[in-house]
């Protein structure tokens, strides 16, 4: 699949200027076959076989400077990994055999990481040159993939068990959206609010007259074929509307009243959306150690 290029052309009208680091405009898509090994056949029966991972891996991270000024988010390290490559890994783990990764922000780093993808995987890439802008321009750009079919589409800064994806991907629902309910609002969280076992609303802001249960959204949504379309006219929606100053959450806000988006609960787990140098620490500290007990050797 080639780089896919942002339109309509009023939503990219003023590329933004790249950071010092050296950033690919056009990015060649990477392969990783493992049909010589069987692989094919072993995907058939794992629940992720037919999805492609969307990851988000594009914006500047201001938040983390100076250690991001010249690197991405998700290449920061932790246990001894960058972030990214921990994800592909997890992914791998439960049958995901497509990933797509959309890069701005150092992008060369990116793609020279994904060289170490696990056997069998496959690994394109999506140039985002507006990656200065909200996320929802990121996740407008992969719409190719969005309405080709079903996909997880993910934050690539989070440290997360497996067992994450493994409640994701197995879960029966063809829309869902991992939650943890024991947060703490802090108002960084993007909040889910849930009525009768479904999503009813998301935001850092927003609040539903009724709701039964609220928890922090963690950047993981799986979003059915059925879904992507409509998503994809939400978020040209959203970015529009915006001037392209938006997350990719307000789309999903307004999706939740058109499809039927379940939430999955991960209360209890360790993980961390990587934001300020802090989250790195307690990373590193606390969440690592918990996830590598968690999973063992």
């Amino acid at each position: 699949m080639p780089p896919l290029r942002l339109g309509p052309a009023s939503l990219l009208s003023h590329p933004p200027v790249h950071p010092p680091c050296r950033t690919a405009r056009h990015v060649r898509p990477l392969h990783f076959f493992g049909q010589e090994h069987g692989y094919d056949t072993i995907l058939a029966f794992m629940p992720g076989h037919d999805v492609t991972a969307i990851i988000l891996a594009a914006g500047v991270a201001r938040r983390l400077a100076p250690l991001t000024d010249r690197t991405q988010k998700s290449l920061l390290p932790v246990g001894g990994r960058p972030i990214l490559a921990w994800m592909m890994a997890a992914l791998h783990a439960v049958g995901v055999p497509r990933v797509v990764i959309v890069v701005g922000h150092c992008a060369d780093q990116v793609t020279a990481l994904s060289a170490s993808a696990p056997p069998g995987m496959v690994v394109q890439f999506i140039d985002n040159p507006a990656y200065r802008l909200g996320s929802a321009v990121s996740l407008y750009s992969s719409r190719d993939v969005i309405v080709g079919g079903p996909t997880l589409i993910m934050d690539a800064d989070v440290v997360f068990p497996r067992e994450f994806l493994r409640r994701l991907v197995g879960s029966a629902a063809p829309n869902a959206l991992l939650v943890d309910g024991g947060f703490a609002d802090t108002g960084e969280e993007v909040k889910v609010y849930t009525k009768s076992d479904r999503v009813i609303a998301l935001g850092k802001k927003v609040v539903p007259e009724a709701w039964d249960r609220v928890g922090e959204g963690i950047g993981f949504f799986k979003c059915s074929a059925e879904a992507g379309p409509e998503l994809v006219r939400l978020l040209e929606k959203v970015i529009e509307e915006s001037h392209r100053l938006c997350e990719y959450e307000d789309a999903l806000h307004l999706l939740v009243s058109r499809q039927h988006v379940q939430p999955v609960d991960v209360t209890g787990l360790p993980w961390t959306e990587v934001d300020f140098v802090e989250d790195l620490r307690r990373a590193q500290a606390e969440v690592f150690p918990a996830i590598a007990r968690l999973e063992g050797p």
